[in-house]
């Protein structure tokens, strides 16, 4: 009741203000009147009763203030004196104010930015019922993703899940009268719908009810985007027939908007039920356990913990593993996060926003040494101003509170600018698409969290560096001030020092991170990929999307193959299933020639694998260590061979002389003659490490997948419209995309690109900061000893020797900072290398970046205070003096 009606009183003496000091004021006067009248009543006169009642009443105005003091308008009125008084001494002082915002802006701006980006895709459950609940089943040991029938097996003998359904992503033609054109499928399971708790929009969705065997339930459901995009908003496409990949499917529902599927960054067009994969794919491996190609997610029952979840999962891992050795021989599961395809690209995703929070941190810290150093240099231009107050009265309490609220004021301020600057930067980010082909972007949309977020740390940012003058305030000793008119700058090594060079070991560190990224995507560009992406044009398409048949399907390729090769300027040509670095890869084990055992513990290598055909080698730039390639006698008739990389010569031969005529099993128990050896590559990403591949000829294990290989010395422009004609000619329904292979490596490049550019915008950050910091430092400390400088030079001194005595220990500041730095981003190679490709802080390119950076920010900064210094006039100097 006590605290109720203490903060009754505050609100009425913050909002009633002219109330309650009218009452006060009656009250005292009340007090003063009663006692009048009892003197009045022993004989006095009532002039004389008046005069003694308030002698005996004491200070009046004192008990005023002890009054306002109980109600809490006393600290409320030394607040609003303070803001007043500290916003005319930021007004008085645009420069300093301009900076100081701005300066504090683009330390929250940045923060706000990493943070909303963190806070999107790994804070922030995704928008769907329970999402907390729902968890991601990866394979454990070898693989993120699954086999169907072990899928089934998850989903009907588990004892820890209310709900289980797979997925996977897929590119379709989609035709709805109006010509073929792409789009992104979820191929889901029956009950994906049920599961994941959502209701539809228009129409309704697939259940597992509509669901009996394979090739049953022809159905589609479109996106809200999609439907929008592509159906005008159309209520009454739902029951409409469009065709998928040549198959007629029904258009069942719409999905409500703003639902992505399970995973944040990836937007699909329509969900169609798995079972139909035959007729999406053209073939179906919905029996195969050992192809392992979807995803699965899980809903978790009510009271469930992690504990019970992991120990079902491996009691039934076990079960399947001993009722099937051959394919799942040692499988494992896994519970993660769906939102980023659990570790399969959370993994490094989570470890990438990570490494940019803490940069991000280091800037702030940058940016509150640099207004400590400001605030500090403030605090000693008004040290008359302070010692007059102390001199005056005022307690060095009500000082540091004025300088307190001055730095609050700031960083308030620039905490408002600096999130409305990320505010109008993050809609560009959501909408961003880094990859043109793939629907993939970042909805970045901030909550009221980024927003409570930024303002702590504007307000810690303004409590740090507003308490860098409160040492200055404590030792300050009015009579020496007042007497010797100092201003407080110091020779010795002092805390504006420590701010500073603490300052450019942080810019240091930030630029070196930029340069290693920047470096990392240089050698990423000119490194060797194992095939030459110069002048080189790949032409994707899925065969099955025509309803080209499996005996239809290599004549087609062919036909193809022969229309590219007669086409002027195009030297080499040849098709694959698919192509290095491409996200779509295929892997399998490999066993010792005769053995009969195909569980995973007896493959003697994993490796990737591709179909090509004749002349891939050549169209791909590929070299041949030893051996030959492929012919096309290579077929379904002839003996099963494969062309084997260095890296699987040495694992399952020894080496490469013994490769060449030596035999392996497959996974499908067919004998192989290695026929050739080719130059390792890189497969499956840029930072991985040797991997063992084998290419067969496609024409023995065929393929409706088709990458056409065009190698060129033409004009590249005639030779894909040429090719675009070709293939038109051959089939006009044909869908395909064409693009260079370099633009292909974009998904593989991403990652060092987004490093590239992320740590380049805080390196450049960085070193913006350590320019205004010298400067600020350099500027101050000139206009300090301008005096100084002015008999220096009237003694003689040498142009050089004013320059060391003005810039000297900025320039040494600069030194030790940028050593600091340095060795402090060596320290975080390990880090970095985790974020790069192929790059160190301690590569000698990286190494000089850095020191000719902080050099050039050195001599930016030392300019003008340079130029300030040696223009010191000392007749002038001492006449003003």
């Amino acid at each position: 009741m006590k605290l109720l009606a203490s903060l009754r009183s505050l609100v009425s003496a913050l909002f009633e203000r002219a109330r309650v000091n009218r009452e006060m004021e009656d009250e005292l006067r009340s007090h003063i009147q009663h006692r009048a009248d009892d003197l009045e009543r022993g004989g006095l006169a009532r002039a004389e009763a008046e005069r003694r009642a308030r002698i005996e009443f004491g200070g009046y105005e004192r008990y005023k203030e002890e009054c306002r003091e109980t109600v809490g308008l006393h600290l409320l009125e030394a607040l609003r004196q303070d803001i007043h008084f500290g916003f005319r001494m930021l007004r008085k002082s645009p420069g300093f104010t301009v900076v100081a915002v701005l300066t504090l802006a683009i330390g929250i701006a940045a923060n706000a930015v990493v943070f909303s980006v963190v806070n999107a895709l790994v804070l922030r459950p995704m928008d769907l019922p329970h999402a907390r609940s729902l968890h991601m089943i990866e394979n454990g040991k070898q693989h993120f993703m699954q086999s169907y029938p072990d899928y089934l097996d998850l989903r009907d003998r588990n004892r820890t899940f209310e709900g289980v359904v797979a997925f996977s992503v897929t590119a379709v033609g989609l035709d709805s009268g109006q010509g073929s054109s792409s789009a992104w499928v979820y191929e889901s399971s029956g009950n994906y719908f049920d599961v994941i708790g959502i209701q539809p929009y228009l129409g309704r969705f697939f259940h597992a009810a509509d669901e009996h065997g394979q090739g049953s339930a022809p159905y589609i459901v479109l996106s809200y985007a999609y439907w929008q995009n592509h159906f005008p908003a159309d209520r009454g496409v739902v029951g409409r027939t469009v065709l998928l990949n040549k198959n007629p499917f029904t258009v069942l529902g719409v999905a409500p908007p703003g639902f992505r599927g399970t995973a944040l960054f990836f937007a699909p067009d329509l969900w169609v039920p798995l079972i139909n994969q035959a007729q999406i794919a053209g073939e179906s491996t919905l029996d195969a356990r050992n192809i392992r190609n979807v995803w699965i997610v899980g809903r978790a029952k009510p009271g469930v913990s992690p504990g019970q979840m992991a120990g079902d999962l491996d009691s039934l891992a076990a079960t399947l593993a001993k009722t099937y050795p051959k394919e799942d021989d040692g499988l494992t599961f896994v519970v993660t996060r769906p939102e980023l395809m659990g570790d399969y690209i959370g993994q490094a995703a989570r470890g990438f926003l990570a490494c940019l929070m803490v940069l991000a941190g280091l800037i702030l810290l940058a940016v509150c040494a640099n207004l400590g150093s400001l605030f500090a240099a403030r605090a000693a231009d008004r040290a008359k101003e302070v010692a007059l107050r102390l001199a005056l009265g005022s307690s060095r309490n009500r000082i540091m509170r004025q300088l307190l609220t001055e730095a609050t004021m700031i960083s308030v301020a620039g905490g408002l600018v600096g999130l409305a600057g990320s505010i109008l930067l993050l809609p560009w980010l959501s909408a961003w698409q880094p990859l043109p082909a793939y629907p993939i972007n970042m909805p970045v949309d901030p909550d009221a969290k980024v927003y409570v977020v930024a303002l702590l740390l504007a307000l810690l940012s303004g409590l740090l560096f507003g308490l860098v003058p409160v040492r200055q305030v404590l030792a300050t000793n009015p009579y020496q001030v007042i007497k010797s008119g100092a201003t407080g700058l110091s020779r010795r090594f002092g805390l504006r020092d420590v701010l500073l060079a603490g300052q450019i070991a942080i810019c240091a560190v930030l630029v070196t991170s930029s340069l290693v990224a920047v470096r990392g995507l240089v050698r990423s560009l000119h490194s060797e990929f194992g095939f030459k992406t110069q002048n080189t044009l790949l032409v994707s398409m899925d065969l099955a999307m025509a309803r080209y048949t499996s005996e239809q399907q290599p004549i087609l390729q062919r036909r193809l193959l022969d229309a590219a090769l007669v086409i002027p300027g195009i030297t080499a040509a040849a098709y694959a299933n698919t192509v290095p670095l491409n996200l779509d890869q295929l892997h399998s084990n490999v066993f010792a020639d005769g053995e009969t055992d195909l569980r995973s513990s007896k493959a003697v290598a994993r490796t990737v694998e591709y179909g090509v055909s004749p002349g891939y080698f050549e169209a791909a730039g590929t070299t041949l260590l030893a051996g030959r390639t492929f012919t096309w006698h290579d077929d379904k008739s002839a003996p099963f061979v494969a062309v084997v990389n260095q890296e699987f010569a040495r694992q399952v031969f020894g080496s490469v002389a013994k490769a060449v005529g030596g035999y392996y099993t497959n996974r499908n128990k067919r004998r192989v003659e290695v026929v050739g050896v080719a130059e390792d590559g890189k497969y499956n990403g840029l930072t991985e490490d040797p991997q063992a591949a084998m290419f067969y000829p496609m024409l023995q294990s065929p393929s409706s997948n088709t990458w056409l290989i065009v190698r060129w010395n033409h004009d590249p422009r005639q030779v894909t419209a040429a090719l675009r004609k070709s293939i038109r000619g051959i089939d006009a329904g044909l869908p395909f995309t064409m693009g260079t292979w370099y633009n292909e490596l974009d998904s593989v490049l991403f990652p060092s690109r987004v490093a590239t550019i992320s740590l380049g915008v805080l390196g450049g950050l960085g070193a913006m900061l350590a320019l205004t910091g010298l400067f600020g430092m350099a500027a101050y400390s000139v206009s300090k000893r301008l005096r100084e400088f002015g008999i220096r030079i009237a003694l003689g001194a040498r142009r050089n020797q004013v320059l060391r005595a003005a810039l000297g220990r900025v320039l040494r500041l600069l030194a030790f900072g940028s050593a600091a730095g340095l060795l402090l981003g060596m320290a975080a190679a390990k880090v970095l290398a985790f974020i790069v490709y192929q790059a160190s802080p301690r590569d000698p390119m990286v190494l000089a970046g850095v020191l000719l950076t902080m050099l050039l920010v050195g001599l930016l900064a030392a300019w003008i205070p340079a130029l300030r210094a040696l223009a010191a006039d000392p007749s002038i100097l001492l006449r003003e003096e």
